[in-house]
């Protein structure tokens, strides 16, 4: 049984009866009234089990956008039903907070956004709706439903929770798609598909046409001119149909936070960026997100199927706590990719991982492949380097400035064994790689 404020108004009201009879019996009797009419009352009120409870939720919804939780109410006993439902979820899901504070069917005011009143008569059906906002990409399970009946006074009233399964995929917000517009651009100009300033030829022999002045002579195609007793001259487009292999390294290093988000989120926008990018282009995109073991993969979707795939895929990818096993990425990367491609490993440019992992691992497959490694790095660190530190922080300054002549090492070693390495702060890593991504495919380099 679950008592209200009214339950303590009423035994509040005896106050003044104790006081003009100041006896023992006097508060018992009174006592016994107010327990006897909260027990009326709550046997009064419907039964919380008999009351069909129904969820619908969206499949999913990215990080930080709205979204609704429907319950469904059905009274199916035979007594009216004035009660409080509680739509409970967990904080993740964000729910938003009320516009104002209504009062609620016992006369308490109502400060949940997730608890809702109801006035449902015998047979029919009622439907709330909690809104949600996620704040962190991967599945939310709902909790119980909790119904709370009250008695015709409103002074007590029976509770039950109800178990109603419902799950919201939350998938990565993708912040970077703003970048896109401007590098689809410059990808059709590098098609041919819109007017440039500067001239120069592609990687991917298109077709012939006649000379005309100006042209490079070097792109005459003289056994073709000798056939029709006339110069023509072969022109080029970029690259298609190359292969992406996009690997995520959900080691232990991509725990590490960077401002408000671990590692792996920044390189999950540096991921979709490149994906939708490349698929515009032409390429067949993979990816494989790796530790010890696979922890997810995207292979063989194209067009409209792509970008959902990999954001539902992405959705579910935790950093886990251990070393990320660059041997079997490299037997992973082998397996699938017979051919050329271009590899992009997303992952932390620490020294020490690198020196006892990658850098062993990493030449074998620059021998076949185009290998890009990107890695974001730290603000708060990267403003240390710089010198915006007062003297408390003289030693972190240090440390930090130390940090970062250890990476540029690195980062020059990789480069010694054709390895293109890409850095940047978390909003500026997506675009940059994107950036190199578009310069390879201009230098034929795929």
């Amino acid at each position: 049984m679950a008592l209200t404020w009214r339950a303590v108004l009423l035994a509040a009201l005896g106050i003044p009866v104790v006081l003009l009879v100041p006896l023992t019996g006097t508060v018992i009797v009174w006592a016994a009234f107010v327990a006897v009419a909260c027990t009326v009352d709550a046997m009064l009120a419907a039964s919380p089990r008999q009351v069909a409870v129904a969820r619908d939720v969206p499949t999913s919804v990215r990080v930080d956008e709205p979204a609704s939780c429907t319950v469904t109410l059905t009274n199916v006993g035979r007594r009216r039903l004035r009660a409080r439902v509680r739509d409970a979820w967990p904080p993740s899901a964000g729910v938003l907070a009320a516009a104002g504070v209504t009062p609620g069917a016992d006369g308490t005011p109502r400060t949940h956004p997730d608890r809702h009143d109801v006035d449902i008569a015998p047979g029919d059906a009622r439907r709330v709706r909690t809104a949600l906002r996620p704040v962190r990409r991967g599945d939310v399970h709902a909790d119980r439903v909790t119904i709370r009946a009250f008695g015709p006074l409103g002074l007590a009233g029976r509770q039950a929770s109800v178990t109603v399964p419902a799950r919201l995929r939350v998938l990565p917000p993708f912040r970077s798609r703003r970048h896109l517009p401007s590098r689809l651009a410059r990808l059709r100009e590098l098609d041919g598909r819109a007017a440039v300033q500067v001239r120069g030829a592609g990687t991917e022999f298109d077709s012939l046409r006649e000379y005309v002045i100006g042209d490079d002579v070097r792109s005459i195609d003289w056994r073709a001119s000798a056939r029709r007793a006339d110069v023509v001259v072969r022109t080029w487009r970029p690259e298609r149909d190359r292969r992406v292999m996009i690997v995520l390294d959900t080691g232990r290093t991509s725990a590490v936070r960077v401002l408000d988000e671990p590692r792996l989120d920044a390189g999950i926008e540096a991921a979709l960026l490149l994906a939708a990018l490349a698929q515009h282009a032409g390429d067949r995109v993979e990816l494989l997100a790796y530790d010890r073991r696979v922890r997810a993969r995207v292979a063989g979707a194209s067009g409209p199927r792509l970008m959902p795939e990999l954001a539902d895929q992405l959705a579910v990818v935790r950093p886990e706590l251990v070393e990320t096993d660059w041997p079997g990425v490299v037997a992973q990367v082998r397996a699938r990719m017979s051919q050329r491609a271009l590899v992009v490993l997303v992952t932390a440019l620490e020294p020490a991982v690198v020196e006892h992992g990658m850098l062993d691992a990493v030449p074998g497959l620059a021998e076949r492949h185009q290998v890009v490694v990107a890695s974001v790095t730290d603000p708060e660190v990267a403003a240390l380097a710089r010198g915006r530190a007062d003297a408390t922080e003289v030693f972190d300054a240090a440390a930090a400035e130390r940090g970062a002549l250890e990476r540029a090492a690195v980062a020059v070693r990789l480069r010694q064994r054709r390895v293109e390495v890409v850095e940047g702060l978390p909003d500026e890593l997506a675009p940059r790689l994107a950036d190199t991504y578009l310069a390879l495919k201009a230098a034929g380099r795929l």
